[in-house]
Order: C-alpha cells, then structure tokens, then sequence
C-alpha cells in the first residue's frame, strides 16, 4: 500500500487547534478497517493524527489509493492485514471488513504457502520486492495471475512495522505471453516446413521430368502452388491481402494438394461428398490440411515415388468427416516422446477453432486420419 508522508510526523507548533478528526480515518475504516481494528492499526503502524495540509495530503493519498484500480493493502510483520482497498475487494473477492484483521494467507494458495515467510524474512531487512510474478487466490477459490510490488513500513523511529503490497492483475498479459511464444513457434515449424518441402518438390518434379527445362519449370509450379496454399494458413493473408474467401471443402483440399500431385499420373484421390466453408472455418482446415501434406511428404506416402493419397469426405450425422489415408510410403511407426508442435497445432486448430475431432492410426502400410468437423462449425 502507499505508504502516508503524514505517518509518524510531529505535530504543527504555535497556537493550540482544535481540528476536527482527519477525513483519512474515516476514509481508512470505511476502505480499510472495521472500527475495533483502527486504533490498533494506528499504533502498529506508529502514525499521530496531524492537521492542516498534513490532512489534506493524507486525504490525496486515500483518493489515489481507493479509486487505484491494482489491488493496495498492507499487513503488519506478523502477516495481518491492516487495511484493504476498494481495488483489493474487486480483485479478491473479500470486503474490507472480511479481510482486515485476518492473516494474508486468506489469498494464497496451499502450494504457494511457503512464499509468505520468504516476502516476510525480505521485509524485516528493509528490502522492496519489485514486480514478483505469483499466483493468488479470489474468495470463490479461483485462480488469479498477478504481479506484486512489496514495500517496508517504517514508522517515526525508522523502525519496520508493516509492509505495503500492491498486486496487479496480469492474466491478459500471460495470456498475450502464451500467445507470442506460440506465435514464435508456430513460425519457425512453418520455416522449417517450407525448407523441408522445398526439397521434396524438387524430388517430386526431378521423378517425372524429362529434360532440365521441364524440371526447372515443374518446380516452379509446384512452388508457386506451395505458396498459394500456404498464404491460406494464415488469418489476414499475406501483405495486408485479404482473409479467405467462402469457399468448399474440395477445393480447399486441391488447392493445399496441388504442389504435391502429379498432373499426369495422380498420385492423391479425392472424392465424396462435398460441404461449403466459410472464410472464418477456412484458414482452420488450410492450415490442418497444410500439416497432412507437408507429413506426408517429408516422411509419409509422398516421400515415395510409388505413394498414394486417397481423401474422402463423408457425411456422417451432424458432421462433416475428412479421411485421409496413405499407403505406398515408407514403413510407418508411431511416434515417441512429446508430441511434435505440428501435432500441438493440429490439436489447437481442431479442438478450439473448429470444435471437431482428429484421430491417427499409425498403421505398417501408412498413416490413417480422421478429421470430423461439426457442419455448424464449417459457417457455409
């Protein structure tokens, strides 16, 4: 809490004044403490009533300290909260009167317990704890991320009687955190996918080309069809271009296919029935779709020049179901250790976004894929 520059001052000399009480206490027991706790609050913290301006700056500080929007409250050394602020009660759920006079351990949770002892041990030695990322608890026993400024009470002597805290809301802010980091992750899997698949559609043209000439401009091809597909992955397009179109779930799935095919001999069948796609659902499936094809030929059916693709899609009560299933490719085996952030990506994408279900069978022959997406879900 704001420490007040009126506690501990010496009274004003000359002529006796007969002020009336400071507003700061009424202030204080109407923000801070119940009645029976004010004088003892007073004494813990060594403050003698003051006047004149003394009072009126005391009276600025409330006004800061009440309409604050961050959490201020203070405690004395043995853990008790001495007073509680209006920003306190919005964050924690507690009244002034349900807090005041409790221990602080009424908003920390058990597993974080050992934390107050060790904020404690700093106070004593006049230490300020800067900006400490925690966790605390609401009254409902939520959760809630914050970060906490500590700061030494001193009274007149200049002795530690208390300790200020100032605890601020942060969970927009790991929020936007966890967002950057998979945002940062997200794009260096793209980067090393595009390098990945850079090669492999040079495989793919070198198989079928008959002369330098024709290879030189089947690559081509595919990388200009690599990039129309991958621009759909992303939600605002690419250099400020527009979002997706409304579009079907059939040709999404050529457009992301296509720089892995061959024009001549097909290598990945589609067939089924076929459902339209909003522009919200659509960079959802590109990417998805995006993620199959690139496994598929790094490591999947693709990454063999006799591998085949077939995709059906199928209706299947309220849902739109993609089966995806390879076979020609090298041997197949289930994946070890942590999931891979493409795998990560595909979760996010199907559970959050579109609501759906994704299952992988590890099959010897090769990879089986069931995607199913409520139809609600696809908006077409």
């Amino acid at each position: 809490m704001l420490s007040n520059p009126n506690l501990g001052s010496t009274p004003p000399t000359g002529p006796a004044r007969h002020d009336p009480p400071p507003k700061w206490d009424t202030a204080l027991k109407r923000g801070s403490q119940p009645p029976n706790n004010r004088a003892g609050t007073r004494k813990a913290l060594g403050r003698r009533p003051g006047g004149g301006r003394g009072v009126r700056a005391a009276e600025h500080y409330q006004a800061i300290i009440e309409s604050s929007d961050d959490a201020i409250l203070s405690k004395d050394l043995d853990g008790v909260i001495l007073s509680w602020n209006n920003g306190a009660e919005r964050l924690f759920g507690f009244s002034a009167e349900e807090a005041v006079g409790r221990p602080v351990t009424i908003i920390i949770p058990r597993d974080r317990l050992d934390e107050e002892p060790a904020i404690l041990e700093k106070i004593h030695r006049g230490e300020r704890i800067h900006h400490f990322e925690t966790v605390r608890q609401r009254k409902d026993g939520s959760l809630i991320d914050i970060s906490l400024t500590i700061s030494p009470i001193r009274n007149s002597r200049g002795t530690i009687v208390g300790a200020s805290k100032i605890a601020r809301d942060i969970t927009e802010l790991k929020k936007a955190r966890e967002r950057q980091h998979l945002l940062l992750r997200e794009m260096s899997h793209r980067v090393k996918n595009l390098f990945a698949l850079s090669g492999s559609i040079v495989s793919l043209s070198a198989h079928s080309a008959t002369s330098v000439h024709r290879l030189a401009e089947s690559a081509r091809e595919r990388l200009s069809a690599l990039a129309r597909a991958h621009s759909l992955t992303f939600l605002h397009g690419i250099d400020g271009a527009a979002a997706p179109q409304p579009t079907t779930l059939q040709s999404l799935l050529r457009t992301i296919v296509a720089p892995f095919d061959e024009p001549d001999e097909p290598r990945i069948v589609l067939s089924g029935t076929d459902a339209g796609v909003s522009a919200a659902a659509a960079t959802a499936l590109a990417l998805l779709l995006h993620e199959f094809a690139t496994n598929a030929a790094k490591y999947g059916a693709l990454s063999s020049a006799s591998g085949t693709v077939k995709v059906v899609i199928a209706e299947e009560s309220d849902a739109i179901v993609v089966y995806w299933t390879e076979r020609g490719g090298p041997p197949v085996t289930p994946p070890e250790g942590n999931e891979g952030f493409g795998g990560v990506l595909s979760r996010i994408a199907v559970a959050n976004q579109l609501g759906g279900e994704i299952a992988r069978d590890w099959k010897p022959e090769g990879l089986a894929i069931r995607l199913s997406v409520p139809r609600s879900r696809l908006g077409a």
